[in-house]
């Protein structure tokens, strides 16, 4: 989930109870087809989202994208280990670990 566009996609369908339809997904996250079908794929393989396919009128099949309840759990304990990490680094930037005073930065 920590790749951008997937926490983007995560982020939308976390917003979307109900979910949300292939294109609004992808103007969402601004994504072309491809990326967002790739992305999509690797989601539904772990179980995080799923894809329902509904038939329209002679059209191309609606999709809709909604988040699975055990990806919703995986994505609310990510949320907390990302504000966990994000708390330890606000942390050490307020307050920083005492610099040893021999060390210089590398010329590279």
């Amino acid at each position: 989930m920590h790749e951008p566009n997937r926490l983007a996609i995560m982020s939308a369908l976390a917003a979307a109870v109900e979910g949300l339809s292939f294109s609004e997904l992808k103007d969402v996250c601004n994504l072309t087809d491809g990326n967002l079908n790739r992305h999509l794929k690797a989601l539904e393989d772990d179980d995080i989202i799923a894809q329902h396919k509904e038939a329209t009128d002679g059209k191309r099949p609606r999709t809709t994208i909604t988040m699975t309840p055990a990806g919703r759990k995986r994505f609310v304990k990510y949320l907390a280990t990302l504000e966990e990490v994000l708390a330890q680094a606000a942390a050490s930037v307020k307050a920083p670990a005492a610099v040893n005073p021999a060390w210089r930065p590398s010329r590279a």
